[in-house]
Formats: structure tokens, sequence, C-alpha cells
């Protein structure tokens, strides 16, 4: 159940997968349009918790560490003589997204679209500060 104040959405029990991804939708349309139209092809899917082969691939001990994740070949990587690959998605981690939620008190839109931002910055093959730069300016 939820409350609606007219600008935020106050949650009162865990927001579901569908609730999350209503966020990340809301937070990739406010990303700004000379990089969101490289970003048209890139899916965004809601995932409970990551994978065991996921972490073990990220040599990640905890499945609670992991809130988001590109998967994909960054544009600068890419080249016209690629073979076919599927398609770039990011894929958001609904459980850790919501202990971090909770833990930081932090808005869960805001959470969210910083989580997204922050894979999409993957997605460019940005570096930390050029991600901090572009999570400032999706505010």
């Amino acid at each position: 159940m939820s409350e609606h104040d007219g600008t935020t959405r106050r949650f009162t029990t865990p927001p579901s997968m569908a609730e999350i991804e209503a966020l990340a939708e809301r937070a990739l349309a406010g990303i700004p349009a000379r990089l969101r139209q490289h970003i048209q092809n890139v899916g965004i899917a809601v995932e409970d918790m990551p994978d065991d082969e996921t972490l073990d691939e990220m040599g990640i001990e905890s499945a609670w560490d992991l809130t988001g994740l590109y998967r994909g070949t960054p544009l600068h990587r890419r080249s016209v003589s690629d073979i076919a690959r599927g398609p770039d998605l990011i894929v958001l981690y609904r459980q850790p997204i919501l202990l971090e939620w909770v833990e930081t008190e932090e808005d869960l839109y805001r959470l969210v679209r910083n989580v997204l931002v922050h894979e999409i910055g993957h997605h460019f093959g940005l570096s930390d500060a050029d991600i901090e730069a572009l999570e400032r300016e999706s505010g």
C-alpha cells in the first residue's frame, strides 16, 4: 500500500518489482535528451536478487552488495566489425535496493534513479567521476 502526495510516492509496504520498474521508467525519462537517444536500445529489467553466477562473475560475495548491473558492451568498446550480440540490459535488483533504502532513508525514487544512472554510465564507458556528474545533472 502507498500514499501519494502529488509529487513523491510514499510506500508503506515494500514496493513490488513492477513499482521499482515504474520508478526506473520515470527516472529514465529524466535522463538528458542528448544521452537518452543513445540508450533507446538498452532494456531495463528488475529482478529480486542477483543470482550466484552473476555474483561469481562480478567477484561479489554478498548479493546484498549489488543493486544494479549493466550487461552489454560499452559504447566506447564497440566497432562496426563486431559480430551480432544480444541487446544491452540494465538490471536493477529489488531487494538490495530496498535494503539500501531502509538503511539510508533515501527517497526511493532518488535511489532507483541513482542506480539506473550509474548503470547507464557503464553503458557509456564513463568514469566514476563522470557518472557522479551525470547523477547530479539528472537530479
